[in-house]
């Protein structure tokens, strides 16, 4: 997987979505931030989660959705339970992922990181291949991203602690920080890295 100069994903599926604006002026990516997200709860493989990314969401078709009717919303990738990736917003954006949020004492996280959702809820078990694609997402980010390292990689329950819970308990930390560090030396050993 390669991020090209334009902040696009070679292998994802990319869906524009129009959430999302500019970055500060000279704000460089230093933060990857985990989440989940399933449209209806629990429920996969429909099409909700990118009508709810591109405002395209009808919110009279489930009752869990009124709240939704105004939000504006989107995230850089998502990871369907299938391994799939879809992209909404190029990493050089700002996508609109994580809300009010603190990372290190630094606010406003969307403004320094990079928003990955999982197809998933928090008590549910991830896929073995969600983990072993986000693991190279993560690496072709770090490959990419001069600012960004495995050390600054977090969940959305840690940067907004009380008002998210994602990806919660079922998201194997230990698990995804073995194989990313595995990962990275591999590709250490087997790949000249040019920045």
């Amino acid at each position: 997987m390669k991020i090209d100069q334009s902040g696009h994903l070679d292998q994802a599926r990319y869906i524009a979505s129009p959430n999302y604006n500019e970055r500060p002026q000279g704000e460089k990516v230093s933060l990857i931030v985990i989440h989940n997200i399933s449209l209806p709860a629990g429920q996969f493989g429909g099409s909700d989660v990118e009508s709810l990314f591109t405002n395209r969401l009808n919110c009279s078709q489930h009752e869990s959705y009124q709240d939704l009717a105004e939000l504006r919303v989107s995230s850089h990738f998502f990871i369907r339970r299938d391994g799939k990736i879809i992209q909404f917003v190029p990493v050089n954006k700002r996508a609109w992922h994580a809300g009010v949020s603190s990372y290190l004492g630094r606010e406003n996280c969307n403004d320094f990181s990079v928003g990955i959702e999982l197809e998933g809820t928090d008590d549910l078990a991830y896929e073995q291949v969600q983990y072993h694609v986000l693991v190279e997402l993560c690496q072709a980010l770090i490959d990419a991203l001069p600012e960004l390292s495995p050390e600054h990689i977090s969940g959305h329950e840690h940067i907004a602690p009380g008002r998210k819970t994602d990806p919660g308990p079922s998201f194997d930390w230990a698990h995804f920080n073995r194989l990313l560090q595995e990962g990275l030396a591999l590709e250490g050993q087997n790949v000249e890295r040019v920045k």
